[in-house]
C-alpha cells in the first residue's frame, strides 16, 4: 500500500493528496468525488502524512499502514464510521491487536475507518509502497542523466558590457572639510 503524498489536514474533514507547494502554502486536492483544490497556509496549517501516523500500542506503536492493511484483509463486515462505539471497539480489537485501549479513543477509530472507506477504491491503496532509499538514489541518477542539456547561446550573443556590472559602493565620508 502506497500512502505517499496522502495527508490529513488539521481542521478539515477527509483526506487530501499533496499536489505541490507555492509561496502561499501547500496545494492540496481532496480525495472525494469533488476533487476540490485548496491552498493550505504553510504557517497556520498542520499536515500529517498517513505513512507517518501511528496508533498507540501497549508495547510498541502500530503503523497506520499496517492497521489499514489488516482492515483490508478482513473479509467480514467492516463497520461504518457512524456505527456505535461498542461495535467499533470490537472491530478495532480484531484489526489492531495490541492497541492501547486507554489512549486510542472511539473518535480515533471512527477516523481510521472513515479514512479506509475513502482509500479503498483508489489505485494507490493496492499498489506496493515505493522502494527504499538505495533504489530511489538510482532513480534520481537516471533522471539526472536524461535531463535535457542547456540550449547553446547563439554565435552573435554579446558578452556583458562593463556598465552591466554592479556599481561600486560610494564612500560615505566627504573629502571637503575633514
Amino acid at each position: 500500500m502506497n500512502l505517499r503524498g496522502i495527508v490529513a489536514v488539521s481542521g478539515r474533514p477527509g483526506l487530501f493528496k499533496l499536489v505541490g507547494q507555492n509561496k502561499g502554502g501547500y496545494v492540496l486536492e481532496s480525495l472525494d468525488a469533488q476533487k476540490v483544490k485548496i491552498v493550505a497556509n504553510i504557517a497556520t496549517t498542520k499536515l500529517a502524512s498517513l505513512e507517518d501516523i501511528t496508533v498507540y500500542g501497549q508495547e510498541d506503536d502500530l503503523k497506520l499502514v499496517d492497521v489499514l492493511a489488516n482492515i483490508a484483509a478482513v473479509k467480514g463486515n467492516i463497520p461504518d464510521a457512524k456505527s456505535d462505539g461498542a461495535a467499533l471497539k470490537k472491530f478495532f480489537e480484531e484489526v489492531a491487536p495490541g492497541h492501547d485501549r486507554e489512549k486510542v479513543y472511539t473518535s480515533d477509530m471512527k477516523k481510521i475507518v472513515s479514512w479506509y472507506h475513502l482509500l479503498k477504491d483508489l489505485p494507490l491503496f493496492t499498489e506496493a509502497a515505493t522502494a527504499g532509499p538505495e533504489q530511489e538514489g538510482i532513480k534520481t541518477e537516471e533522471k539526472l542523466e536524461k535531463k535535457p542539456k542547456a540550449t547553446p547561446k547563439p554565435a552573435n550573443a554579446k558578452a556583458p558590457a562593463k556598465t552591466a556590472q554592479p556599481a561600486k559602493k560610494a564612500s560615505m565620508t566627504s573629502k571637503k572639510g575633514v
